[in-house]
């Protein structure tokens, strides 16, 4: 176990040197920087904020000086607001982003095991075709098309929740619904595949025959087994509520990390991006570890080194 957590981790270390190496170089490489637009700021100002900022210096200079900060746990401070530590921005704003992320991801298991079981159990009926449906629907359509769709007919139309905002529980609904579509159809299409190929095994078969209940084979056989696929998911799913979550909360008007990420891009905010890139990748790979942990212990066949028990 130890030895695997230690595999584990390594990798992560060197998924996150490649993300902050990539990222670094990318947008340095895109045309402006933060101080650009600053038509009005006479050049010996602008000069004073390059050296300040050290962007006078060549890109290898930056990119190891940038390395050197990140060792120490320093994400440096905002080229566009005075005085703002980047660890402190993201500390602020993270709430709202994490609230809204963690109910998506509890809607998401919820509503999509409950679809994808139902659509098992009344294979080639009138539920399953409905969820199916509904499963392609979400798939096909962007989040942010949802959002605009959800905006426009439950706010805008029939005003039975608040257009932008997040100031209590009503604020959460559209968000949610529109950042949890998508995993929702994944999650409902994988547990009515896994649900199938279970149901119609020899050991369900064999618990019919000794009499087992049907409440019991649905517990303890098919919806435990069933389950596993969304496990796998769980960290792309993860992934895919998060980065969503950017364009939702500017939809929405969420004061969260995405907003705050959106906004920064716009302006070359070098600092607050490459902070929240990191962010977000650390907890990417958190999310990715847990589920490698989780799997080995729903399935005990699974051993810690990969594959399945003979």
């Amino acid at each position: 176990m130890v030895r695997y957590v230690a595999n584990k981790f390594f990798y992560m270390l060197v998924s996150l040197f490649v993300l902050i190496s990539a990222t670094f170089f990318l947008m340095k490489a895109i045309p402006g920087d933060p101080f650009t637009a600053e038509k009005k700021v006479p050049p010996e100002i602008k000069a004073r904020l390059y050296e300040q900022y050290g962007l006078d210096k060549p890109l290898y200079h930056q990119y190891f000086k940038y390395l050197g900060e990140i060792a120490q746990g320093d994400l440096g401070v905002s080229m566009k607001r005075l005085n703002q530590d980047v660890t402190h921005l993201i500390g602020q704003t993270f709430s709202a982003s994490l609230k809204l992320g963690l109910i998506a991801i509890l809607v998401s298991v919820i509503v999509g095991v409950f679809l994808g079981m139902m659509a098992a159990l009344y294979h080639r009926k009138f539920i399953d075709s409905a969820a199916m449906v509904l499963a392609v629907l979400g798939i096909a359509v962007p989040s942010f098309v949802v959002a605009s769709l959800l905006q426009y007919v439950f706010a805008y139309k029939f005003h039975m929740f608040p257009v932008s905002g997040f100031k209590g529980p009503m604020y959460y609904v559209l968000p949610v619904a529109a950042l949890s579509a998508q995993p929702i159809a994944f999650i409902a299409r994988l547990t009515r595949s896994s649900m199938l190929e279970v149901l119609h095994a020899d050991y369900i078969k064999t618990a019919k025959a000794k009499g087992l209940s049907w409440a019991a084979i649905l517990s303890r056989h098919v919806l435990r087994n069933g389950i596993l696929p969304v496990v796998t998911y769980m960290g792309p799913m993860t992934a895919n509520i998060v980065t969503g979550s950017v364009v939702i909360e500017q939809i929405f008007g969420v004061g969260g990390i995405g907003k705050q990420f959106v906004e920064a891009i716009g302006v070359r905010d070098y600092t607050v991006i490459m902070g929240i890139t990191i962010f977000y990748g650390v907890l990417l790979m958190v999310a990715r570890f847990i589920t490698d942990i989780a799997y080995v212990f729903i399935d005990p066949r699974i051993k810690l080194s990969g594959g399945k028990e003979g």
